[in-house]
């Protein structure tokens, strides 16, 4: 699959980790930042790459960082937070604990997203929907922000304000699915 230049990709870092006990972002797999491992995995399939969170903590890795603009409401504040700031269609958002997550899954994803009239595409695994590996339309960014004003945290309450898709692949194309995050982000 060539690369989608109607698709952003968004990483979202901002966690406190407190089951962590350190930032989970900047935790080492084969001596890459897990941040950096998943917008090196994105990178060749998207038109850019964004960090989601504080800045300063990773400025120096080299990436586009901009901050959440709503701190301290996880991640479904992150997922405004990037709709808000991309100017593409369609954005794949991905939380930066996800060791398992393959090239291929993404090609799978996006082009299956390419092809939904949903606003979103939701994997689904026997632990329950994944919307921090997911695609969604800039124009869920409304709903989700009426969902935080009204105090709504949790991604999967947000998105039955919009009209998402629960996406299923067959078994080799979801294995990094059905193992364990670094934690659980619901």
């Amino acid at each position: 699959m060539k690369r989608c230049d109607n698709i952003a990709a968004f990483v979202l870092v901002g966690g406190a980790s407190k089951r962590m006990g350190c930032d989970k972002a900047l935790l080492e797999l084969d001596g890459v930042p897990m941040v950096v491992r998943m917008a090196r995995l994105a990178k060749p399939h998207v038109a850019s790459v964004t960090i989601v969170g504080p800045p300063e903590r990773y400025a120096s890795l080299g990436l586009r960082v901009v901050a959440d603009r709503w701190p301290g409401t996880g991640p479904l504040g992150g997922i405004v937070t990037a709709l808000g700031a991309s100017s593409s269609h369609w954005n794949l958002i991905l939380g930066c604990d996800l060791p398992y997550l393959t090239a291929e899954w993404l090609v799978w994803l996006i082009a299956r997203t390419l092809d939904s009239p949903a606003q979103a595409a939701v994997p689904e695994s026997r632990r329950g929907l994944e919307p921090l590996a997911a695609v969604y339309r800039k124009d869920c960014a409304p709903a989700f922000s009426t969902a935080l004003e009204r105090g709504v945290r949790r991604v999967s309450e947000a998105l039955g304000e919009i009209f998402f898709e629960k996406v299923t692949a067959g078994p080799m194309a979801r294995a990094w699915l059905d193992r364990p995050a670094l934690s659980q982000h619901e």
